[in-house]
């Protein structure tokens, strides 16, 4: 049974009997957030989503090109990763060239394709269909590598406060097999492995509407994705499109996003088939342990 008042975010995170319990949070007259298993005056429920919003639809787009002959569908990739897609025409009426069976490739980082033309049967008639474009970041077509994953962080040592499947919010498709380590603020965050930077966020203040707040998405070599989540707003070094070594330095930890307090929430990912899910990875080394730039922590 949880205790009655959670003072540390460790604790409560281990402490976690069930997805299903509920969760209060609530601020006293000094200002300290508490969040508790039980009720009190002024407290709200505390809903917690660690669903990684990444909005693709701006850089993984469908364009419909209309000519004398009739329509071109294109499926145009502006990101610097391959990127999984599905196209499916529905209520297809007056059309020559419709697939009967949604179209499905993999897109090569920053081109484009042409999926389909369809031309009139009758040209003195419209034609009529409704497209659905599913895409998911990645080529599922490739297979992880046996790696062990340096800390990312300098500093230390910190403290393991929820890892792979735990009760509190690592129980999502997404993260599942996520580590959040608690540390300060401003905690320099290193890439565990290299890779080309695909995805980033850096303005967001707060909760903003993120939930996984400002973030660095890493492709490596063997298709999977190293995600650094909850980083401090402006601190992000990167830049989309550009190859990173292991060891350099990504961002500064923060407390941005859906977080209950200054942490690094780091995730290895794959596309599984339109589906990018969290998959095992293991630490070279305990998280409590010492990393290569040991400077200080509690």
């Amino acid at each position: 049974m949880l205790g009655r008042t959670i003072l540390a975010l460790g604790l409560f995170c281990l402490a976690m009997p069930a997805s299903a319990l509920t969760i209060y949070k609530y601020t006293d007259a000094n200002g300290v957030v508490t969040y508790s298993d039980q009720a009190a005056p002024g407290a709200r429920v505390f809903a917690f989503n660690d669903r990684m919003v990444e909005k693709l639809d701006n850089q993984v787009k469908l364009v419909t090109r209309k000519h004398a002959a009739g329509e071109t569908l294109l499926v145009r990739n502006d990101l610097y990763a391959p990127v999984d897609i599905e196209l499916k025409l529905t209520g297809v009426q007056n059309a020559a060239g419709a697939p009967d069976e949604p179209i499905r490739w993999v897109l090569p980082p920053r081109s484009q394709i042409r999926l389909a033309t369809l031309a009139p049967l009758d040209p003195s008639k419209p034609l009529k269909y409704t497209p659905k474009l599913r895409h998911a970041l990645g080529d599922p077509r490739l297979l992880p590598k046996p790696y062990k994953y340096p800390l990312p962080w300098r500093g230390g040592p910190f403290r393991l406060t929820q890892g792979a499947n735990g009760k509190y919010s690592h129980f999502t498709r997404k993260g599942r097999y996520a580590a959040d380590i608690a540390m300060p603020e401003g905690t320099a965050i290193v890439a565990a492995r290299g890779g080309m930077v695909v995805k980033l966020e850096n303005a967001q203040t707060g909760r903003g509407n993120n939930p996984a707040g400002n973030f660095v998405r890493v492709l490596h070599d063997d298709g999977t994705m190293g995600v650094y989540l909850h980083l401090m707003k402006g601190s992000v070094s990167v830049r989309e499109g550009q190859r990173i070594e292991a060891g350099s330095l990504l961002a500064r930890s923060g407390n941005t996003g859906n977080s209950t307090g200054p942490h690094l929430h780091f995730v290895v990912q794959r596309n599984v088939g339109l589906a990018v899910e969290s998959i095992p990875f293991d630490f070279a080394q305990p998280v409590n342990s010492l990393p290569n730039f040991a400077v200080g922590g509690d």
